[in-house]
């Protein structure tokens, strides 16, 4: 299920997750969007936006309670940021969703934005990028970014997985965090690579 709030590349989104021998609907019914085996939050524009966007769907909860009860939710780009506290582009500061801790705010690079195809450093114990050479590379699309990660679970076998990238400084580039794992860029642009990390987490569900 990819969850629609007025933001997001949703029908690529549809058609690569369908590409990938799932099946997919673009839904705003939160009772769907609850209920379904997987939900993705895509999301591209400005953080405020897609919050706003977020609220008039209530799709923070959805998110929460879904996440409350071991409920797959997988965030692209935007989608991901959202996923943080808050987000501070052009000095304003917007709350986010929460899950996890932490600030989204611009990238310190001497291009903005991060726009292409980029390496990632995924962590040995990954299972988004299992199978995946540590040369594959994925598109990115972005100016704002998680430029540190602050939440350190510390319980044995717990801890989240953090993925990284590279322009001008390191940022999370994906995260897997029990029922909540995201990605900075985006799968759906990222031909077979893109394709083989949405069957990875496809076999999750």
């Amino acid at each position: 299920m990819i969850l629609d709030y007025g933001s997001g590349n949703l029908r690529s989104a549809e058609r690569a997750v369908r590409r990938v021998g799932a099946e997919v609907e673009v839904t705003a019914d939160p009772h769907a969007a609850l209920e379904a085996d997987g939900l993705v939050v895509p999301g591209v524009g400005a953080f405020a936006a897609c919050m706003a966007g977020l609220l008039s769907v209530g799709g923070e909860k959805i998110i929460g309670s879904r996440l409350a009860g071991g409920r797959p939710v997988l965030g692209i780009c935007v989608g991901m940021q959202i996923l943080f506290e808050r987000g501070v582009e052009h000095g304003v500061e917007t709350e986010g969703t929460g899950e996890w801790p932490g600030t989204v705010e611009r990238l310190h690079a001497d291009v903005v934005p991060h726009m292409g195809w980029n390496t990632v450093r995924a962590p040995a114990d990954t299972q988004l990028f299992a199978g995946l050479d540590a040369d594959t590379r994925f598109y990115f699309v972005h100016s704002y970014a998680a430029r540190r990660w602050e939440l350190d679970s510390g319980l044995p076998g717990q801890q989240p997985k953090v993925t990284w990238s590279h322009h001008g400084e390191d940022f999370v580039a994906a995260a897997e965090n029990g029922a909540l794992w995201a990605t900075q860029f985006h799968p759906e642009k990222s031909g077979d690579a893109g394709a083989h990390l949405l069957e990875n987490w496809l076999r999750t569900l």
